[in-house]
């Protein structure tokens, strides 16, 4: 009976070398490194963009809400003193006036209860910038005539800055037999008519209207594409 002998090339296989092994389990080459560094430059370079656009837009935005608050403010002031205007016979002469780049309004002043007393205020516009130039509360005529005859708003006068970066600031009055104007002509043409209406007898207990019934005033600053407009009511 013949004996069967198996071969196994296993078994006689020698054993691989460590060398081999390490050959099937490389790493990464230098060109493969190259790419996935280039890679991420681009995204970090990408997403830097992406943030400095985000601050960009938040810094715009910021800027805008203070344009916004600052005009709201200076509108807001402008709104009161319109609508506290004291009366031309009041005053004795203009009460609302417009003179170069300054809007002067003379307007009462006063808590409820106290004795009335009239305020000069006054807009100017220098190097840009608008300031409210308030005067001490006026008691008498005579202080009142002292405080519009000088053009100073030095001492006792408060001031407010309210905006700067202005370019120009327009005003315009309304007349009612006149319409929208600029000039001071048309005002007092009107209060002269009104006194005149006094020596009538069937008009002479009526009280003297206003010659300004509103304002317009128009703003235009470095911030803004075109200007911003507002109109306010006088003593209303």
């Amino acid at each position: 009976m013949r004996r069967t002998v198996r071969f196994d090339r296993r078994a006689i296989m020698p054993p691989p070398r460590a060398g081999h092994a390490r050959k099937r389990a490389r790493g990464f080459t230098l060109i493969e490194l190259m790419i996935a560094i280039t890679i991420l430059a681009v995204i970090a370079l990408l997403s830097w963009r992406g943030l400095d656009q985000i601050i960009r837009a938040r810094h715009t935005i910021s800027n805008a809400m203070e344009d916004e608050r600052v005009f709201v403010q200076l509108f807001d002031q402008l709104r009161i003193d319109a609508r506290l205007a004291a009366t031309d016979d009041e005053v004795g002469q203009p009460a609302i006036a417009v003179t170069g780049s300054t809007l002067q309004v003379v307007r009462t002043f006063g808590l409820p209860g106290d004795a009335p007393r009239l305020q000069v205020v006054r807009y100017q516009i220098a190097e840009g910038r608008i300031t409210r130039y308030a005067s001490p509360p006026v008691e008498s005529v005579g202080q009142l005539r002292r405080t519009l005859a000088s053009p100073s708003v030095s001492g006792d006068w408060s001031a407010v800055p309210l905006i700067s970066g202005v370019g120009r600031i327009t005003v315009r009055m309304f007349v009612p037999r006149v319409g929208w104007t600029t000039q001071m002509s048309d005002v007092e043409g009107e209060i002269a008519r009104a006194d005149n209406n006094v020596k009538v007898p069937q008009l002479g207990n009526a009280p003297l209207d206003r010659a300004v019934k509103g304002i317009e005033v128009s703003i235009g600053a470095t911030s803004l594409k075109v200007p911003i407009t507002r109109t306010f009511l006088v003593g209303e």
